[in-house]
């Protein structure tokens, strides 16, 4: 783990809150993938526990997505598919969940940071939160996050965004398409919502939240495999040159 980053977990009520950060635009390193997975985890024991608000630290960058660092330190095949797994893992924990998801997306989101907003089942924004899908542009895709995202924008935006991969997408585009439900123009308004929003949902009859989340989830029965696979393509692209070069070109920058 990098020092200082974290994943905090708050209950009051039924309402979950889980934090997390690290200080390079609270991307993800591996470690914090797997406290974020395991966090997820251990809250679907807690009955009392109806909905989760998954939320960074600090006012710059929602997720920056995948940490560099360790995407240049990825030597062979099995370390980097062990690594994309690490989204995979979050994606399918927030999937299975019987808890309802609700995304605090108060600023810009890359990579894996889109798959996570598009794995939460409702989604509050700010206007400052644009969106991108930088992976091609480093030689890799986003094919791990494609499944989640794809859910929740379709093939067609999800196509749109990741050819350009150099191109932020506005909240209000990411509304229109269906990845944010509410955009806000202060963190202030966007906290007041949000607030409300859960605290209503919470008081909602616990087996008819399970039951509807299953149904918001219906199709995806595949996807411990599917995301697997994916998280294969991902580990076996991270060693090649053109993707060796373009990550030291951005980190160099």
């Amino acid at each position: 783990m990098e020092p200082n980053a974290y994943i905090k977990t708050a209950i009051t009520n039924q309402i979950a809150t889980i934090t997390f950060y690290s200080a390079a635009s609270n991307s993800f390193p591996s470690s914090l993938l797997e406290e974020l997975t395991t966090a997820i985890t251990q809250l679907n024991t807690k009955p009392e526990v109806t909905t989760i608000i998954l939320q960074s630290e600090g006012t710059g960058a929602f997720c920056a997505g995948a940490s560099f660092d360790e995407l240049l330190a990825v030597q062979d095949k099995a370390t980097g598919k062990k690594f994309f797994s690490g989204f995979a893992n979050v994606i399918n924990a927030m999937r299975k969940s019987s808890k309802i998801f609700i995304g605090r997306i108060h600023g810009k989101t890359v990579g894996g940071g889109v798959g996570l907003a598009a794995s939460c089942d409702y989604c509050f924004a700010t206007e400052k939160a644009a969106i991108k899908l930088s992976e091609l542009a480093i030689g890799i895709g986003p094919f791990v996050i494609e499944p989640a995202v794809s859910r929740k924008i379709g093939k067609t935006a999800f196509t749109s965004m990741s050819l350009a991969a150099h191109e932020w997408k506005t909240a209000s585009w990411a509304q229109q398409h269906g990845l944010y439900d509410e955009v806000y123009e202060s963190v202030e308004r966007l906290d007041l919502e949000l607030n409300t929003f859960a605290k209503r949902v919470s008081t909602y009859n616990p087996e008819a939240l399970i039951e509807m989340k299953q149904i918001f989830w219906e199709g995806t029965s595949n996807w411990d495999e599917l995301l697997t696979d994916r998280a294969e393509i991902s580990g076996r692209l991270v060693l090649s040159d053109f993707t060796i070069q373009a990550l030291n070109a951005f980190k160099n920058k």
